[in-house]
């Protein structure tokens, strides 16, 4: 899948525009696939500007269920309309929360099957998906969330959302490795988060 941003559709819609619950999970990964490859912005919040990590997934949610989360991706963590979840029972359109400021939830992107999720990483970096169950981000999981408009979805089993019949491991590179983390306890009351271990994170984010 090429990294040509595909931003045009979603643009268009706005928090007046939307009706909570109209959406799905799957059309929460797919809103978040087409902007794969928009530039990082820092503070961005729109299709036109670019996107940091919470502003992206704060557009992708609002744009695709009509529910609208707030700034800072602590905060969305913390947002009542979304329940923590086991990282075993991982689905399509959760909110998935990673430690990589030396705090808690300072960074958020959207699970998108098969170990695989998509944010918008740093500045100098584009939107992208990958594995989560690489040690850099293993090591730094903090748990998930999702909304409470998706949690009747039957089974509990983490499944695997295809978008135009190509699944988000196929649409990005690497293996399908076994996860990694150590099973623990995350700060926020969901379970099922791997345990950072190891020394001090002096590495950045790749």
């Amino acid at each position: 899948m090429g990294l040509t941003p595909m931003a045009s559709q979603a643009s268009v819609l706005s928090p007046a525009a939307s009706q909570v619950g109209r959406g799905s999970a799957a059309d929460v990964v797919m809103t978040a696939m087409a902007f794969l490859g928009l530039p990082y912005v820092r503070a961005g919040q729109s299709a036109d500007e670019g996107f940091d990590c919470s502003g992206f997934t704060r557009h992708v949610v609002g744009n695709s269920l009509g529910l609208w989360l707030p700034r800072r991706a602590e905060e969305q963590a913390s947002d009542p309309a979304w329940t923590p979840v086991a990282q075993e029972h991982l689905r399509p359109g959760d909110l998935v929360f990673f430690n990589t400021l030396r705090r808690s939830f300072s960074h958020v992107g959207i699970y998108a099957g098969e170990g695989r999720f998509i944010h918008a990483p740093r500045p100098g970096s584009a939107i992208r998906m990958e594995d989560m169950r690489k040690a850099y981000w293993a090591h730094r999981y903090n748990g998930a969330r999702r909304a409470g408009v998706l949690m009747a979805t039957p089974g509990g089993a983490p499944a695997t959302a295809a978008v135009g019949g190509v699944t988000p491991a196929a649409a990005a590179p690497g293996g399908n490795q076994g996860w990694t983390g150590v099973v623990a306890t995350d700060e926020m009351g969901g379970h099922g988060s791997p345990a950072r271990t190891g020394g001090p994170q002096t590495d950045t984010m790749p």
